[in-house]
């Protein structure tokens, strides 16, 4: 069976799909690179490709990509709601088949040394592949970018254009969004607030609100860092309580990428609410037609 690490750059563009169909391709391009798929995101002005390869063949692929943005992307006049400093905004390795997440911490550094010196891109390293113990979170990463704390790799300085790039290394992350019916930011930002886990919420997951200018709606975004504890079912549970209390109906659920198997829920509402889904949004099935 073929040793595999899965990638999941995050990409500061999300109204031009033509953009993010040459970041795609030029992943894709390396041998044994198979993008399994593609979200893009308005509001967010943001992309998130998922993409797997094998472990001597990944770090090239993500480094294509990260280039193919650093030439497509500038940083100077993007505007979006989601937080965000680089063209590529993070890089995150994540072992799927075979790989050890210490192995995937090597391959986030050996990414960050040559996007460094290729592209003289300011690096931060996070999650697992962190070389500091405040920034192991991406959050408190941003901090340190924004006050222009010394990156861990490249100049100290954010590129013109590019900006900076966070990598890292972690196990599997479900992004998921629940869409609330009101045009009132707030009320998204207080239920974010409620539930994560840095608040008292819910273990191992985060959250933020954000106002959907396209829709006229909020959504509360959310990160699953250990689904396996804290799932779907649970953050969207939360998120219901709260809309309850405070009168107001949720619209739809949404997953961002890609999720294994094991995560869904067929009988759950949040299943019943998701847009767009399909079997194609499932991990397992992507991989199978690309190996």
């Amino acid at each position: 069976m073929q040793r595999l690490v899965e990638c999941v750059p995050n990409f500061s563009e999300g109204r031009k799909a033509e953009t993010v169909q040459h970041i795609a391709e030029a992943i894709g391009a390396v041998e044994t690179a198979c993008v399994l798929g593609r979200h893009i995101d308005p509001d967010h002005n943001r992309s998130v490709i998922t993409f797997v390869a094998t472990p001597e063949r990944v770090v090239e692929a993500a480094f294509a990509g990260v280039k193919r943005a650093s030439e497509l992307i500038d940083m100077r006049v993007h505007h979006g709601v989601h937080p965000r400093f680089g063209a590529t905004d993070v890089l995150p390795f994540v072992p799927v088949r075979g790989v050890t997440l210490e192995e995937c911490v090597a391959l986030a550094h050996e990414a960050g040394r040559t996007i460094a010196r290729e592209l003289s891109i300011p690096v931060y390293y996070y999650e697992s592949a962190a070389l500091r113990a405040d920034r192991v979170n991406l959050e408190d990463v941003r901090r340190s970018a924004q006050i222009k704390s010394a990156p861990d790799e490249g100049p100290a300085d954010f590129h013109e254009s590019a900006g900076v790039i966070v990598v890292g290394a972690r196990p599997f992350l479900i992004a998921f969004n629940v869409v609330l019916r009101t045009d009132d930011v707030t009320v998204a930002r207080q239920i974010a607030r409620t539930i994560r886990a840095r608040n008292g919420g819910l273990p191992y997951l985060k959250a933020l609100g954000f106002q959907l200018d396209t829709r006229s709606l909020v959504q509360v975004s959310m990160n699953l860092v250990n689904y396996q504890v804290t799932g779907m079912g649970a953050a969207y549970d939360a998120i219901r309580r709260e809309t309850d209390a405070l009168g107001v109906e949720i619209e739809s659920t949404e997953i961002v990428g890609l999720v294994p198997r094991d995560a869904l829920d067929r009988e759950a509402e949040y299943f019943r609410k998701l847009e767009n889904f399909s079997e194609a949004t499932i991990l397992e099935n992507q991989i199978d037609k690309c190996y």
